[in-house]
């Protein structure tokens, strides 16, 4: 496994054509730091790190990243596969949030679900589409293979096609999956429509699972009518009885049951439905769709068990699944597998809290996809190096087996490995710094600010004809002026010393400032307004 790892870095370092060295010291430098990352610049403090404290933010500004090579490097290494060695893929959306980032461009309104009920609200942002391949055991381990950002004017559910698309052929290419094996599982949460994608990916080995809302109403096929009558108008039936997932009535005879024993929420109690079919309309994603609307049938699996860790009420698990015809095992095996999508949340933790992924204060998108891949090959690289570190657990730690430690503690240990391991960064040349800004010059480009979109908006809002165009961000605060500006130059300035002074610029060019009132005869005023009521 550590010639698999030495062969992924000088990979890595081939996919960065420009500030190579500065990116990867950088990435060293994530895996090595004591603690979680919580600045750039302090990662310069770190040994592997040969660089100034600028360079971190330098490279991330102006260098570069292949990505199309990196995924094709990241699905080549070794992945984990399920019980019946099958692939298992999930795929979700992280947000790195950046509320106050008015400078920011191609913020997208992201959904937070907050602590409370109906307490979720829509910060700004950057959506990420992330997919991993799943393990099995008592792990929380991933493996990432790809990460989109969702740009304004993006539709969720055709970027998740494309890029399941393109993890599945390059799979296919690195031969993780041949004709003859079982095909590829993809898990999804309920924000994914489960028969849009099993549809639109129906010509790729892939199973689709996704959970469904409680609230479902589908339809089951249409039995056998006999032949119609001379001179009988109407089409044929083509959905059958409704299948109403918050009504048992509707339900019938559950074509599959199981019960199976767990460990933390005892006895599972397992239903399903073969050849039922969601409605079709011509509206959202399928406003495009030329012709008659397919008929999308799979396996409708409910899941129920007795208790909840946490000791609240437990609910039903609606699932879908794009097969027919399942077996007791086929069954079991799905809502498994499915239970194990919620590690990619482990990984979003991992990513944020210990590796620092939100930490950076990036103004430009594109930097911003460049410290995600620098991240997703860190993490690789810490799950390549699992098997060979050792556990440097704190005192207060129980100790594990090589095989069960976490990435947090496969991190700690991952400095002493460096030296075992292929290095292709140059040593940095000696040089001086650069005269920088002259002092006392102010900066007279300030940088443009840009408005919040939607995910389905490409521009910013649209009002109705006769409304006056206004942007959703705040206007820049004025600048304070320390001496008087030439003339023909307008500017912002704020006056600190005068609380009620107002500043108002002539149309010649020269700052002319109006104090209005001050503070005691504005009171007095007041007073004298109160005494007359």
């Amino acid at each position: 496994m550590s010639g698999e790892l030495s062969v992924l870095r000088q990979e890595f370092y081939r996919c960065l054509p420009r500030r190579a060295d500065a990116l990867f010291e950088l990435t060293d430098a994530v895996l090595c730091a004591e603690g979680p990352v919580r600045s750039v610049a302090e990662l310069s403090l770190v040994g592997e790190h040969r660089r100034g404290h600028g360079s971190g933010y330098a490279a991330l500004a102006r260098g570069s990243v292949d990505a199309d090579r990196l995924r094709t490097a990241l699905a080549s290494v070794s992945l984990p596969r399920a019980a019946d060695g099958r692939l298992v893929l999930a795929v979700d959306v992280t947000c790195w949030l950046r509320p106050e980032a008015h400078t920011c461009s191609q913020r997208i309104l992201c959904h937070t679900y907050g602590r409370g009920k109906d307490q979720h609200i829509m910060v700004p942002g950057w959506p990420y589409s992330v997919v991993v391949a799943l393990e099995t055991g008592r792990g929380s381990w991933t493996a990432p293979l790809d990460v989109v950002r969702l740009a304004p004017g993006d539709n969720a559910a055709s970027v998740t096609a494309r890029q399941i698309r393109g993890v599945v052929g390059r799979l296919i290419a690195a031969g993780h999956w041949s004709s003859g094996d079982p095909d590829i599982l993809l898990v999804a949460d309920a924000g994914y429509d489960g028969p849009r994608l099993a549809h639109v990916l129906g010509d790729l080995p892939i199973t689709v699972l996704v959970r469904m809302r409680s609230d479902r109403v589908l339809h089951r096929p249409v039995r056998p009518q006999p032949p119609a009558m001379p001179r009988t108008r109407g089409r044929p039936r083509r959905h059958g009885g409704e299948f109403v997932f918050g009504d048992p009535d509707t339900w019938g005879e559950p074509d599959v049951l199981t019960e199976t024993t767990t460990r933390l929420y005892g006895p599972a109690l397992i239903r399903a439905w073969d050849r039922l079919h969601p409605r079709l309309t011509h509206r959202i994603a399928w406003a495009g769709h030329d012709g008659a609307l397919p008929i999308i049938e799979g396996t409708v699996i409910r899941l129920q068990v007795e208790r909840l860790p946490s000791g609240a009420i437990p609910k039903p698990m609606w699932l879908w699944h794009s097969g027919t015809s399942l077996t007791p095992a086929e069954v079991d095996l799905a809502w498994q597998a499915f239970l194990r999508c919620f590690d990619i949340e482990d990984t979003f933790r991992m990513l944020k809290q210990t590796l620092g992924w939100t930490t950076p204060k990036l103004r430009s998108p594109q930097a911003a996809d460049r410290w995600t891949w620098l991240l997703i090959t860190a993490y690789t690289q810490l799950r390549l190096a699992r098997d060979h570190t050792a556990d440097l657990r704190r005192p207060w730690e129980k100790p594990q087996a090589a095989q069960r430690l976490t990435p947090a503690r496969v991190r700690r240990g991952f400095r002493n490995l460096p030296p075992q391991l292929a290095c292709p960064a140059r040593v940095p040349k000696s040089s001086r710094p650069g005269p920088g800004r002259p002092a006392g010059q102010p900066n007279h480009q300030p940088a443009p600010r840009h408005d919040v979109h939607t995910i389905t908006s490409p521009n910013a809002q649209k009002l109705k004809r006769g409304n006056k165009t206004k942007p959703n961000n705040p206007r820049p605060r004025p600048v304070l002026s320390s001496s008087i500006r030439s003339p023909g130059l307008v500017t912002s300035t704020r006056i600190r010393s005068k609380p009620a002074a107002v500043m108002v610029q002539s149309m010649t060019g020269t700052n002319l400032f109006v104090v209005a009132r001050s503070r005691r005869r504005t009171a007095a005023r007041r007073r004298s307004w109160l005494l007359r009521m």
